[in-house]
């Protein structure tokens, strides 16, 4: 079923924890895809109940950024939730998730701010209060559906690695429990964002997976310089592709390494015309 006001979810979850059952939640803005639908798979063998929340969340957008044009398509959302055994697809108005005139700004509205050490890095350098509007409307989710667990992708690596901070911070009462990339079979990882790419883009995107899969070959050879996994890149860019950063990390934490370990993440995120991709790989 497809529920829109939070008064309804609450309603219904109310009923399912006086039976016991157990909850997913899928967190999501939408315009589905088979990584989502793998992490949909993951809550209805897990849980009793799976809940998937669609709201392209308006405070996680960055001036410029694609909110307006950022794709919707609830009706086959809807029906992929319903084919794959989601019991609630809660489809919120921004009104709803924020109020009357919803005045997004943290001058008017209550946000969850996470660590500056955690977002100051990566994708929080160039898209300052993203991570506060993506902590903010999770935790709202969290509130309003209550689950037992929660599915998060890991090629959002930054901001799996945030809300687990967030939760473990702020006393939450749920687990998070990541899924793996879901790759195309030249691996490309799935994103909602590749429908902006055209077939010559998307020939070109390719090169995300290319370069981390080359500096996993070099680590799993021996090379454990970053300084040298780094310049392994460089030969696989051209001028269609706008790198912004290439980094090494630790999984946990975030914290920059100049030795790549076992618990090294690589992080990469680069512009395609005018779209922006990013993905990652764990050399350990």
């Amino acid at each position: 079923m497809i529920l829109h006001t939070i008064e309804d979810v609450r309603e219904q979850i109310k009923n399912w924890k006086k039976e016991g059952l157990t909850i997913g939640l899928v967190p999501t803005m939408g315009a589905l895809h088979a990584g989502h639908l793998s992490l949909i798979k993951k809550s209805v063998e897990k849980c009793d109940r799976t809940v998937v929340s669609v709201f392209v969340n308006p405070i996680q957008f960055c001036p410029g950024e694609d909110l307006d044009k950022y794709p919707r398509t609830l009706d086959a959302d809807e029906k992929l939730c319903n084919d794959a055994g989601v019991n609630i697809v809660f489809a919120p108005s921004p009104k709803e998730m924020y109020g009357e005139g919803h005045i997004l700004s943290n001058d008017f509205l209550t946000y969850v701010i996470p660590p500056y050490f955690y977002v100051d890095k990566l994708c929080g350098k160039s898209r300052v209060g993203h991570f506060d509007g993506v902590c903010t409307v999770v935790n709202k989710l969290f509130n309003i559906v209550q689950p037992d667990y929660a599915f998060f992708g890991q090629k959002d690596a930054q901001q799996l690695i945030i809300i687990k901070k967030m939760v473990k911070d702020l006393n939450i009462p749920v687990e998070i429990i990541p899924c793996p990339i879901v790759r195309e079979e030249n691996g490309l990882a799935l994103s909602s964002r590749n429908k902006y790419l055209s077939e010559e883009d998307k020939k070109e995107a390719f090169v995300l997976s290319r370069i981390l899969f080359n500096i996993k070959a070099c680590y799993d050879k021996g090379i454990t310089d970053v300084k040298a996994l780094t310049e392994t890149a460089y030969s696989f860019l051209n001028e269609h592709h706008n790198l912004e950063y290439l980094e090494f990390r630790d999984k946990e934490n975030l914290e920059g390494k100049t030795v790549a370990d076992k618990d090294t993440q690589v992080f990469i995120a680069l512009k395609i015309g005018n779209v922006r991709l990013i993905d990652n790989i764990l050399l350990g």
